[in-house]
């Protein structure tokens, strides 16, 4: 059973406005019921699981900021017309990046190149800060890409604070669609607080990453920049209903790549539409494309990009263009549509490939849709003409009962598709993809299966494994290699020395040249039992100054919260460590 995630939330959005609301608009929700719905708890308890973190240090780095993320997108969605665009869109969207991109951390040894000391030392400000990245990735969108306005008229901008009133919302028209990616350092200091942002800053390397990301400068954001990106393809097929995990395999210079931004140049800038010669027609939600013209085009302009792998032949690309998914199958599985074209005046039948239009116009306006009717031969249920008004009441279309005034434009809002909040099966195929971690990567989660009481065991077996070391002298104490130390009136248990030897001692280590996994396994299983000190912002890895008549040099570890467990009397501590205590 997972805990609430709410017991101890403290900003609330204030009070929204007695007035009635009117048709159209949203009230403010307080960030405990907007991630009370079930597929947003599934998606929070990943994230805490990833994290391996105990539930008040989730609370203090994850949970308050998503809280805090919360109160600003409130019902906004991510996009007008492409990925999660419906109300709440934003907010699902920002929870997949951090699931996900906290998923693929877990394949990183992060900072890259650094001495495992320092690695183990550094992983909970380098998960945090992935996550950070994940979570604000799109949130400039709220400041620039849409225009918000109170019941009242009043227009709010997120340096408002976060919405207070009911609210209605458009996306803007002839925006700037990089400005967004710009943006976010309007917002992000509203969402890491400041002891959050105190303790990443005390990582330089990360820090600078991380900066780099939030600036749009995905070029100088590293690893960061890299597990975002991906995380983001993930979410965003899972959306449109692609494959998650095809999604992952897709370099940027993949063929599936060249295919899509070669469509993309065409339909832009060289097709005609929706006129007799034309090369295609765009109905409600579709694109068709006339088939030859369409792949003759296609392989002659990637063949003037220099683009390699390109198919000779039409059918060859055919098949090469639905395997990607980039066109829709027949109902009989072909890549080829054979429908009729016509409007008032005229009507011909054509060959076509199908497109959804979304994957040209990627949050883009759209050009004018055909006026006249694109009907399959003899798939009538695939008729693409206008749908008749939805009785689906998952579709509504608010839409304001303020009548428009001289000065202030209507706000016509998009039906939109709101996933069931009692329902989390469209989450499907992305939470099977980052399927529930190991219970050996997950901290504090309730002891009830036997996985874990198998790690309460090992972590109780390396507890008497150093108690016997220490009373046996196995272990040294005090000593310039020991990997135990005793720090302000307590033991430090060096890390990863302390674990990497146990795990060697008790044949942990089935890979001599990769042991990570043995020894952060005994690490996760002692950090489980909760016998040790954690620092001011609740993590569990303390650093010790090492002032040595020769060098000087630092340790990290774990200070024990109880001595006494471990051996009696305790010695005195080592004159040549000093705790060294952040500042908050």
């Amino acid at each position: 059973m997972m805990p609430s995630w709410f017991t101890h939330e403290k900003a609330k959005v204030p009070t929204p406005s007695p007035a009635p609301i009117l048709e159209g608009y949203y009230a403010p929700m307080t960030a405990k019921a907007l991630l009370a719905a079930e597929h947003r708890q599934k998606l929070l308890e990943r994230i805490w699981q990833y994290t391996a973190m105990s539930q008040p240090q989730f609370e203090q780095l994850y949970l308050n900021p998503i809280r805090r993320y919360a109160g600003y997108v409130q019902q906004l969605p991510a996009s007008e017309s492409h990925h999660h665009a419906y109300p709440g869109g934003m907010l699902d969207h920002g929870l997949e990046l951090v699931a996900c991109s906290l998923k693929l951390r877990q394949s990183h040894l992060l900072p890259s190149g650094a001495a495992p000391e320092d690695q183990a030392a550094q992983a909970d400000a380098w998960s945090a800060g992935v996550a950070y990245g994940a979570l604000l990735h799109d949130i400039g969108k709220i400041a620039v890409d849409l225009q918000v306005e109170y019941q009242h008229g009043q227009p709010w901008h997120p340096w408002h604070g976060p919405l207070n009133q009911p609210y209605r919302f458009r996306y803007l028209k002839g925006r700037d669609y990089q400005l967004h990616g710009a943006s976010a350092g309007l917002l992000y200091t509203q969402v890491l607080d400041r002891a959050i942002l105190d303790w990443l800053s005390g990582y330089p390397a990360l820090w600078g990453k991380l900066l780099y990301l939030l600036a749009n400068h995905y070029e100088h954001a590293g690893i960061l920049g890299e597990l975002v990106l991906q995380a983001d393809r993930v979410s965003t097929a899972q959306n449109i209903g692609a494959n998650p995990s095809k999604a992952l395999q897709a370099p940027r210079h993949s063929l599936q790549h060249h295919l899509l931004t070669g469509l993309r140049h065409l339909v832009k800038n060289e097709f005609k539409l929706n006129q007799p010669g034309a090369a295609g027609w765009l109905t409600a939600e579709h694109l068709w494309l006339v088939s030859k013209t369409a792949t003759d085009k296609l392989r002659t302009y990637l063949l003037t990009q220099s683009v390699d792998g390109i198919p000779s032949s039409n059918i060859a690309l055919f098949d090469e263009l639905q395997s990607h998914g980039l066109v829709e199958a027949t109902p009989d599985g072909k890549a080829i549509w054979t429908a009729t074209v016509s409007d008032a005046n005229w009507q011909q039948q054509f060959t076509f490939l199908r497109l959804r239009s979304s994957l040209i116009w990627a949050g883009e306006i759209t050009p004018p849709r055909f006026a006249g009717t694109v009907n399959p031969v003899n798939h009538a249920e695939f008729d693409d003409v206008q749908p008749p008004p939805s009785t689906d009441t998952k579709r509504p279309s608010p839409t304001s009962a303020n009548p428009p005034s001289p000065d202030r434009p209507r706000l016509e809002v998009s039906s939109f598709y709101i996933p069931d909040a009692h329902d989390s099966d469209h989450l499907g195929p992305l939470l099977e993809l980052f399927e529930t971690p190991d219970s050996q990567q997950c901290d504090s989660l309730p002891d009830t299966s036997a996985a874990a009481e198998q790690n309460k065991e090992l972590g109780h077996k390396f507890l008497e494994w150093l108690r016997a070391g220490l009373k046996s002298h196995a272990l040294i104490i005090n000593d310039s290699a020991a990997k135990v130390h005793t720090v302000n009136a307590t033991y430090f248990l060096v890390t990863p020395g302390i674990f990497q030897r146990y795990a060697q001692e008790h044949q942990l280590m089935k890979d001599p040249t990769n042991n990570y996994e043995a020894w952060v396994n005994v690490q996760k299983a002692f950090e489980r039992l909760n016998y040790h000190q954690r620092d001011a912002m609740g993590l569990n890895i303390w650093s010790c100054q090492v002032q040595g008549p020769r060098r000087k040099a630092k340790l990290n570890g774990y200070l024990l919260s109880d001595p006494k467990m471990i051996a009696r009397p305790l010695p005195s501590d080592n004159p040549f460590l000093s705790l060294i205590q952040r500042e908050h």
